[in-house]
């Protein structure tokens, strides 16, 4: 197999204009008062669904650093079958959205952005929405740099 290039690293001037969005949108979930634990479980739910080691290899340790409960992260793939009510109202929106916003598959039967940001409107704000919105572009985006350069996981 060919090695595919690390693209972070042969256009490194999109990277860094990356990263700087990055660092605007940390600003925006702390000015619209998003909690570090519940963009990082955004985090994680996204990259396990695309499949991302790498990401998963940084945002586990950061969502448990963030105060995430190890249990939720234990469960976090099965967070709409958990009946214990491990999750709460707000985390179980914010992972919807996610989803929708990461796999949008109109007319499948799953969630609509549509219905997901109504639904995200009865936990959070406005502003919130935005800056969740923005974890959950951001997140995809480095899922498929690491993905598309096979990145190896990261080693804590």
């Amino acid at each position: 197999m060919t090695r595919r290039p690390y693209i972070d690293k042969m256009n490194p001037e999109i990277y860094r204009a990356l990263n700087g969005a990055v660092r605007a949108a940390r600003k925006s979930y702390d000015e619209a008062g998003l909690s570090l634990d519940l963009v990082e479980l955004v985090n994680v739910r996204v990259s396990q669904i695309n499949g991302c080691p790498t990401c998963l290899s940084i945002h586990v340790p950061a969502a448990r650093d963030a105060g995430v409960d190890q249990q939720v992260l234990d469960l976090l793939p099965s967070w709409r079958q958990d009946t214990s009510q491990l999750f709460t109202a707000s985390q179980r929106a914010a992972l919807e959205l996610a989803e929708a916003l990461t796999q949008p598959q109109p007319g499948s039967g799953r969630t609509s952005v549509e219905d997901a940001v109504t639904a995200a409107s009865r936990e959070f704000d406005e502003r919130q929405i935005s800056a969740l919105e923005w974890a959950i572009v951001l997140i995809n985006a480095y899922n498929r740099i690491s993905i598309g350069s096979g990145h190896p996981p990261a080693h804590r």
